[in-house]
This record gives C-alpha cells, structure tokens and sequence, in this order.
C-alpha cells in the first residue's frame, strides 16, 4: 500500500510509548489510485473500520479497537464476523450474513455478521447498511489483532484476517491493514499489547496519507508480531514473504542476522511488515 524504509525507526521508537502518541507522526510516501474513503477528513477526525476474521468478541479486536478510541481524533466503528472464522480467506459464502448489534470484551459497540470477515467488510461498506454514508466511507480498514501469525504464502493466503484486508481494498478501493500476533510457547500468553504498538506505529506513520486519499489499494499491508516467551522484538523489518509457512514460537533470543523473507525474520524475533496484492 505505502511503502517506507522509515517503518522501522517508528516503530521502535513508538514501542512502550503510551497510546496518546498516535496520530503524531506524518504520512509516509504516498501512492496513487485508492480514495481512501470518500469525503473529507472531517475536522482531521480519521474513520476506521476494525474487523477481524476470529469473531467481534475475540480478545486481539478488543485490544486494538481500546487503543484507537482513546484517540478522539479516530472515529471507530466495529464490524466482524460473528463466530471464529479463521482459515476462511476471502471468501463471501460462510453463513446467512445476517447483522446483529453486539460489543466487543470491553464493550465498545459492535456489529456481527453471521458470515466470513469478507462478508463483515460488504456489510460494513455499503451505505444502505447504515454504517457509513456513500460521501463517509472509512479512509482505512484494520484487520485484526489475529490470535496467530499470518506468515509464509500458504497462511497469507488462506487467512480470514487478510482477507478482510484485501476485500477492503479491491472491491471498496479502500487502503487496509492486516494484522497478526504470534502464538507464543506453551507457558507464554500473546502479547496483544506489542501488536497493539506495532498497528499504532503504523497508523501514525501513515495517517496524513490515508486522511487525504493518497494512496494505492492495489496492495494491502500485513503486520505480524512475535509473542516473545523470553527475550524481546529484535526490530521491524520490511520484507517479502516466503513460498513455506511456519508455526514454531518465535526466538527473541536469534543472533540471526539479514533473514530473506518473512517466516525467517518472525520466527527469529522481528516484527515483519509485507505487501499482499489485494487481487
């Protein structure tokens, strides 16, 4: 969608940072093409849609749409699948579709449709569901925060999360991110709040390019950040994504320098950032 070499000085100086800090940084390179959401940016106020593929009562949605809202300047609105519809890709064909009013764990308000996380994202994009007007669609569509990575072709290619991400851009024209965090070890927990950062981090770089439409939806982004059992995030790397996918927990403890591509550098401690063409 954007790409910028300054992903990761941001995010590492975003990290442990408190959310007050999002929206202070400026738009990364822009590119050409998406509308960004229709209309204005109302008072600098950004329109964010959140979804996910793991249900809008999952615990990574609630984590991330707590920390978007405690910025006013971000106008969040809620829109997932009812029920856990992971390893559903892009498909629009998992149940009745039918939209019901819920919340999420904290109990921000929320619609769930009975269906895929493509199907959330339809929902959500057509004015004459009442979620948006046609003139004040969102300038950005955020999927997640996933229970699990989304690394290697075989995963990024089946993953509800980053379905939702590419139904958004290339059937809306809308710019997305799809974000994921590792499953930790057997005695660890997911660190939602370093995922929490990691999309922060993003936004803020991003955000004056998606509040004025200057950007390309013929890609969409895709975040994922280790859960360290020991150890800590050794960076943020922007790089391609592997032919296999892996699993394991990550090392946070890797010596492994220059990895060549996305499984190698998450499973060795880096947040990784990917383009995903949205067709």
């Amino acid at each position: 969608m954007i790409r910028s070499t300054r992903f990761q000085p941001l995010l590492l100086m975003t990290l442990g940072l408190v959310v007050a800090t999002l929206g202070c940084g400026s738009g990364g390179s822009a590119g050409s093409g998406g509308s960004g959401g229709a209309g204005g940016t109302n008072g600098g106020v950004l329109r964010i849609l959140v979804t996910n593929d793991d249900g809008v009562g999952a615990e990574g949605i609630d984590a991330i749409v707590e920390a978007l809202t405690a910025d006013p300047n971000n106008d969040v609105t809620v829109c997932g699948p009812l029920t856990d519809q992971s390893g559903t890709g892009d498909r629009t064909d998992c149940a009745t579709g039918n939209a019901t009013d819920t919340t999420t764990q904290s109990g921000y308000p929320a619609t769930a449709v009975d269906g895929c996380p493509a199907d959330a994202v339809n929902y959500a994009l057509d004015p004459a569901n009442g979620l948006y007007a046609a003139d004040s669609l969102p300038h950005v569509v955020i999927s997640g925060i996933n229970e699990g990575q989304n690394v290697g072709e075989p995963v990024v290619g089946i993953s509800g999360t980053v379905g939702a991400a590419k139904t958004a851009a290339r059937d809306h024209g809308i710019p997305a991110l799809a974000s994921s965090q590792g499953i930790p070890g057997p005695d660890g927990e997911y660190d939602y709040p370093a995922g929490v950062q990691a999309v922060l981090a993003w936004l803020a770089e991003h955000r004056a390019a998606l509040a004025a439409g200057d950007v390309t939806t013929a890609e969409i982004d895709s975040i994922n950040i280790p859960s360290c059992d020991t150890g800590s995030i050794r960076g943020a790397l922007e790089i391609g994504i592997a032919e296999s996918s892996a699993l394991q927990p990550q090392d946070c403890e890797s010596t492994l320098e220059l990895p060549q591509n996305d499984v190698e550098a998450f499973v060795n401690g880096y947040t990784t950032l990917s383009a995903v063409p949205a067709n």
